[in-house]
């Protein structure tokens, strides 16, 4: 067959990738080509910009910028073919409409250009001569530092917040330090935003390192290199409104607060939730840690519902397979990875997918939004038993005000619980304790039908792990120049001990209960001081035990 010169038809491929302008810009298609646009892809355009999705605005703005350059006479546009029925509308996934745009090519006896596959095979074997283009073949000559969107940052900028007929918001500072400040008194119009949402779409649709990761009815969320832009419209959201957000630093694991015993136990530690409210860090610790393990020549991967860790190259980025996160965990499985990178564990799925990487003998960095330390543990509970627990979890990783406020290791043990005086109540314990000062902080454990968290020295928000100078139960207050020995308190049915770090053995000690001075006594080679409930000082310490005061010694 033998075509007439410069007569093209376009798939609904290259207009929604906008290829078709790409080959027009350099020549590829001759000298004032006629390009013929089916109804069948005007259908699909104006189906997708009807249902708010921003592939379909994307392809109008491809069908407006191909009538303009027929107005000044670079092409000859045609619109060919008949609209789509509902019937045909119906059988597309089957490639109904494929077919139908390739009958008007045949018909018109012209090229088809496509960038599908097996729309360009399925044409040939029909006779037509076909124009197979590559996604991404033709990259415009454009630049990030183009859009309008980034006239609104600067080097203190962490998100931009833009809404409809009001003026533009900027997040700024740095994690846990931010402030929202009005970049400008002029409110946006719906022109100024619906422009610069089509140039996000636009740049990521033609930038080989960026790309849309999510898109539904009223709503997409797209990479654009470091940037993470979250697009919504109406119904989803009541206005069109735009927020950006962007990592302000890539940081090392040397530039946070962690001394050579925590690195030591992240070498180790294969359960590990990073956990912190939003905005505190957390992503950006995970990407420093990701980063570690590669240098530690481990394969690492990650798996994220939105790509947007700022890990090296050599890390693969997993997202949902067919909208499943199981489904990503089945194929990452089959990588064999030695640590996996979850951001984030949310819903009971994520928490499943989880536990069973780490019982898989995955070693797991988990990152969970939560208020504290403890908090990240909670939200396993009742999801996996008990038991498991620190087999799942080894350690929890607090981010506050972007470093490390707070550390905790979780260890499985049996006892009588704090609290309780007989020995027939002895049951399997979790013990959750302060990394730096190994001292108890909590005590999980079943009673009756339900799970207990018993704070015995529950670790505040403020107990910022960089500011204290804490060393394995060691502490310089500000009011004494002695060592404090932090002391753990257990209580037997006739007796009462009281515990301290092993480097403080056979030392003499005057142990205070909060400020109050109780007695004099020495630790034992175990570092243990262990006082009859029948002498004055056991009742003494019972009695200021039972009043939730904390108990430390001073060198004598």
């Amino acid at each position: 067959m033998i075509n007439m010169p410069n007569k093209f038809a376009c798939d609904t491929s290259v207009i929604f990738n906008g290829l078709i302008l790409n080959l027009i810009e350099d020549g590829e298609l001759g000298e004032k080509p006629e390009v013929y646009i089916s109804n069948v892809v005007v259908a699909e355009v104006e189906y997708r910009t009807n249902i708010q999705r921003e592939i379909g605005f994307y392809g109008l703005n491809v069908l407006k910028e191909l009538r303009k350059l027929h107005n000044e006479n670079k092409v000859v546009l045609h619109i060919s073919g008949k609209r789509p029925i509902r019937d045909e509308i119906k059988m597309a996934p089957g490639g109904e409409l494929d077919a139908l745009i390739r009958e008007s090519a045949l018909k018109i006896n012209a090229t088809l250009i496509t960038a599908d596959r097996i729309q360009g095979d399925v044409g040939v074997f029909e006779g037509l001569d076909v124009m197979y283009v590559k996604e991404k073949a033709f990259p415009r000559k454009i630049e990030p530092s183009s859009l309008r969107l980034l006239d609104f940052f600067d080097d203190t900028t962490m998100s931009v917040h833009l809404k409809q007929d009001l003026p533009p918001y900027a997040k700024k500072g740095s994690p846990g330090n931010w402030y929202l400040q009005k970049i400008s008194e002029e409110p946006l119009t719906a022109k100024d935003i619906e422009d610069i949402a089509m140039e996000i779409i636009e740049m990521v649709r033609e930038d080989e390192r960026s790309f849309v990761e999510i898109e539904k009815f009223g709503a997409v969320v797209a990479q654009l290199r470091e940037f993470r832009i979250v697009i919504t419209r109406p119904p989803f959201s009541n206005v069109v409104e735009i927020t950006a957000v962007h990592p302000l630093v890539n940081l090392t694991l040397s530039d946070y607060s962690i001394d050579a015993r925590l690195h030591k136990r992240l070498e180790k530690a294969e359960g590990i939730l990073v956990a912190g409210a939003p905005g505190a860090g957390k992503s950006t610790f995970s990407a420093a840690l990701a980063n570690f393990y590669l240098e530690q020549n481990k394969v690492v991967k990650t798996l994220e519902s939105v790509r947007d860790l700022q890990v090296r190259p050599e890390i693969t980025q997993y997202t949902k397979l067919e909208g499943s996160l199981e489904n990503s965990a089945d194929i990452l499985l089959l990588v064999r990875p030695d640590y996996t990178i979850f951001d984030e564990v949310r819903v009971f799925e994520d928490f499943k997918i989880y536990s069973d990487f780490r019982l898989s003998g995955v070693g797991m960095v988990g990152v969970v939004h939560s208020s504290s330390a403890i908090d990240a543990i909670q939200r396993f509970i009742g999801r996996i038993e008990l038991g498991m627990l620190p087999s799942i979890i080894d350690t929890i990783i607090f981010i506050e005000g972007g470093d490390i406020s707070a550390v905790l290791t979780l260890k499985m043990t049996v006892k009588v619980p704090h609290g309780f005086r007989d020995k027939d109540l002895a049951r399997p314990v979790v013990e959750v304790r302060d990394f730096k000062t190994d001292r108890l902080a909590y005590e999980i454990y079943s009673f009756g039908q339900d799970i207990v968290i018993n704070p015995i020295n529950p670790i505040g928000l403020k107990d910022s792990f960089k500011t204290k100078e804490h060393y394995k139960g060691r502490q310089i207050t500000k009011d004494r120049k002695e060592t404090r020995i932090e002391l753990d308190v257990e209580i037997k049915k006739q007796k009462v001990i009281l515990k301290a770090n092993p480097e403080f053995a056979s030392r003499n000690i005057v142990v205070f209960a909060d400020d109050q001075e109780v007695f004099t006594g020495s630790l034992s080679r175990s570092s243990n001081i262990t006082l009859s409930l029948s002498n004055k000082e056991g009742r003494k310490v019972l009695k200021e035990y039972d009043r939730n005061k904390k108990f430390y010694g001073i060198l004598k």
